[in-house]
Parts: C-alpha cells; sequence; structure tokens
C-alpha cells in the first residue's frame, strides 16, 4: 500500500521540476513572440538568443504586417528580466546606442502601481522611424534622437496616472527627403511632470537651431495627447520648405499650423 504513494510523489516532483525548468530556462524567442504580439508586429526582437531573464536580440521596428521598408539597429539588444518581491526589474542595452545599460522597476501594491525609470542617456539613429511606416516612410527623417530621463516615476492609483520627473528627447541634425536643406534644423521636445507627480504631464515643442522652426505645447491627458503649435521657415528659406510645411500641419500664410488631440 506504500507504493502507490511514492510513485505519486515522484511524478508530482518529476512534474514539479520540470515545470521550474521551462520557468527557469525558458528560451527568448517566447519574449520576442510576445513582444511582436503586443506591438502588434511594430517592434520585433530577430534572432533571439538565450533565455527570458537574459538575450539579446537584433531590434527592428515595422510597420506591421505587409510593411515594406522594415528598420533595424546595428549591433545588438541586450536585455535582463528579474522578479522582485512586488513586482519586476527590466534592464537593457543597444550596443549602438547607449554607454550604458538601463533599467525599469514596476512595483505592484494594493490598487496601485508604480514605474520608475533609470536616470539614462542614450542616442538613436532617427532613420530607425522610417521602419513604422507612415507618416515616417514619407518624411524618410535622419539625424540623431537623443534620449534622456531624469526621475521618471509613473504611479496608477483608482484608474488614474501620476508623472514626476522629466523625459527629454533632442533631435538632433535633421533632414529629410522632403526638404533640399540638409540639415532642416534641432530641436527639443520636453515631457515634463511635477515633484508631487501630475495626471497632465506637460509637453513643449521648441527650435534649437536651423532655419526650419518649430514651437508648441500640449499636455498628456489620459491616453492621449493634445498639443497645438506652428511651423515656419526662417527669412529666405520659405521656398525651399513650402512642400514640407503643406504636409505638416494647415497653412495659414507663411505657417503652418501643427494639432493633434
Amino acid at each position: 500500500m506504500g507504493v502507490r504513494p511514492a510513485w505519486r510523489h515522484a511524478v508530482w516532483g518529476a512534474l514539479l521540476g520540470t515545470s521550474m525548468a521551462m520557468v527557469v530556462w525558458a528560451p527568448a524567442r517566447w519574449l520576442a513572440w510576445g513582444v511582436y504580439e503586443i506591438s502588434q508586429g511594430q517592434v520585433q526582437w530577430l534572432n533571439p538568443h538565450g533565455t527570458v531573464w537574459q538575450g539579446s536580440a537584433q531590434l527592428r521596428l515595422s510597420g506591421g504586417e505587409g510593411s515594406r521598408d522594415p528598420q533595424a539597429l546595428t549591433g545588438r539588444f541586450h536585455w535582463t528580466l528579474a522578479p522582485t518581491l512586488n513586482g519586476v526589474r527590466w534592464g537593457w542595452q543597444a550596443d549602438c546606442c547607449m554607454a550604458q545599460a538601463a533599467n525599469v522597476q514596476l512595483s505592484l501594491g494594493w490598487g496601485t502601481q508604480q514605474l520608475r525609470v533609470s536616470d539614462h542617456a542614450s542616442v538613436w539613429p532617427a532613420a530607425l522611424l522610417t521602419g513604422l511606416g507612415a507618416p515616417w516612410n514619407t518624411l524618410q527623417t535622419e539625424g540623431q534622437l537623443q534620449l534622456n530621463t531624469r526621475s521618471v516615476q509613473l504611479l496608477w492609483a483608482q484608474g488614474r496616472m501620476q508623472m514626476q520627473g522629466q523625459l527629454e528627447l533632442n533631435l538632433q541634425n535633421m533632414s529629410s527627403r522632403l526638404s533640399p536643406i540638409k540639415p532642416m534644423g534641432s530641436y527639443r521636445i520636453q515631457l515634463s511632470g511635477t515633484p508631487e507627480g501630475t495626471a497632465t504631464p506637460s509637453v513643449q515643442l521648441s527650435t534649437l537651431q536651423g532655419p526650419l522652426m518649430l514651437s508648441g505645447q500640449g499636455q498628456w491627458v489620459g491616453q492621449r495627447l493634445r498639443f497645438t503649435g506652428e511651423a515656419s521657415a526662417q527669412e529666405g528659406h520659405e521656398s525651399a520648405f513650402d512642400n514640407l510645411l503643406n504636409i505638416l500641419g494647415r497653412r495659414q500664410g507663411v505657417r503652418s499650423l501643427l494639432s493633434l488631440g
């Protein structure tokens, strides 16, 4: 009579061991598949190596199924994923674009979720955006995207989000196939929260230098960006940017009015 319980224990132990091994050694392609599904094919991790918890792949952006001009980064994209007492920590680093790794910490509480992003700086090729399809494949931008994060924290409670810190994106020496002048200029986009947290972080667009001038402001409300601004050319460059200004927004004389949301 004592044999059956022993066999049961052995079977359950084997199943538990197999399950633990599958979790610990889950292949990186499982995570790559998840990223593909969640992004609807716009973010692709090609040739994944390693495991779900530590691996690398080639990052490619696409406009989704049927996209004709996907764009991939040179080098590989590395990640680590680790559970914590109350959430998970994800770290990443791109060979082409980051001198140091960055990480995100997700913490879960009773009815709350908190996302903390480490302070970091990275530089990405603007041509990568072409892979996302319209309107980027029409603009075909070139230049550098310099991303900086400072004390960024997002807190969700009772269905509302609060943001602290600042995310800054500098678009350096930008050019487009729609403009004969290269570069068109350099610009700065800032997404800013408040020290105590705000449900409506502000968005600011400004021109750092260049003959094509962009400016505007707005707020991120819920899941939508509400933004108004304008684009114009410096005196003497109006004809060179006429076509691009017609595409960017609604023309009002020499200006193009920008509006989202």
